[in-house]
C-alpha cells in the first residue's frame, strides 16, 4: 500500500488530534502531534521559569530540550511523561504564545520535517499544510463552531477531572482563535489546496470515515 503524509490543520479543540490518532491506527501510520510539542516547550518554560520573550534564554532552553512522542500517544519531555500535564488550560494558552516565537517554530518545524521524511505520517496543528508539510499529499482543514468545540473540551476536561466551566472554556477558545489567526509567524489559515471539513454536527466515527475516504481517493487503494 502506498504511504502518504497527511496534514490536518484547524483551530483549537476541533478534534484534530483525536481524529489523527484513530486514522493513524487504522492505516498503520504514525501520528505526530505537533501541538504536544509546543505544549511541551510551554510547560518547560513554566517549570524552569524561563521568560518566553528572552530570545537567548529560549535558544538555550530549546538546545537542551528533548521531546519524544511514542506510538501509543504518550509525550515525554526530557525523559519525563508529561502527557497529562501539557493538557491543562494554562498550558494551552501558553502554547499559543510560545508557538508565535520564531525561534521555537524554526526549531520544532525542523524536527517535524525530519521525522516525516519516511512518509506514513499524520500531523495535526496550525500550520502543517502551509509550512511544515507543504508537499503533503492530503491536506485537511478541520474546524467546528466555537460552541461545539467548547462542549467537546468540557467533556474531555470532565473525564480527566479538570475544570469544565463551559463559558470560561468558550472564552479561552475564542482568545486562542484570535491569537492563532493574528500571530506574526505562520498564522492559522487554510492551505489553498486543503479540503475543509466542518465537524460541528459530525460524530467521531463519521469524521474518521470521511478522512479515510479522502485517503483512499489520493492513494487509489
Amino acid at each position: 500500500m502506498k504511504k502518504i503524509n497527511i496534514a490536518i490543520d484547524g483551530p483549537s479543540a476541533a478534534g484534530k488530534s483525536s481524529i489523527a490518532k484513530i486514522v493513524a491506527k487504522k492505516l498503520g501510520y504514525v501520528h505526530l502531534d505537533t501541538g504536544a510539542m509546543y505544549r511541551s516547550i510551554a510547560l518547560k518554560c513554566l517549570l524552569t521559569n524561563t521568560d518566553m520573550n528572552d530570545d537567548a534564554a529560549m535558544d538555550t532552553l530549546l538546545a537542551g530540550t528533548d521531546i519524544r512522542l511514542t506510538e501509543d500517544g504518550k509525550v515525554f519531555l526530557d525523559g519525563q511523561d508529561v502527557s497529562a500535564a501539557i493538557r491543562q488550560n494554562e498550558i494551552s494558552m501558553m502554547a499559543s504564545t510560545v508557538s508565535a516565537k520564531s525561534a521555537v517554530r524554526v526549531d520544532l518545524v525542523r524536527r517535524q520535517q525530519k521525522m516525516a521524511e519516511a512518509k506514513g505520517f499524520i500531523m495535526d496543528g496550525r500550520d502543517i499544510g502551509t509550512v511544515v508539510l507543504p508537499d503533503a499529499e492530503l491536506k485537511i482543514f478541520q474546524t467546528a463552531s466555537v460552541e461545539a468545540r467548547a462542549q467537546r473540551r468540557a467533556l474531555e476536561n470532565q473525564s480527566k477531572g479538570l475544570p469544565c466551566d463551559l463559558e470560561m472554556i468558550k472564552k479561552d477558545i475564542e482568545q486562542r482563535d484570535y491569537q492563532d489567526t493574528h500571530r506574526e509567524h505562520s498564522p492559522l489559515r487554510k492551505a489553498d489546496d486543503a479540503v475543509e471539513l466542518d465537524t460541528s454536527d459530525m460524530s467521531i466515527e463519521e469524521v474518521v470515515e470521511c478522512v479515510l475516504d479522502m485517503v483512499q481517493k489520493v492513494t487509489g487503494d
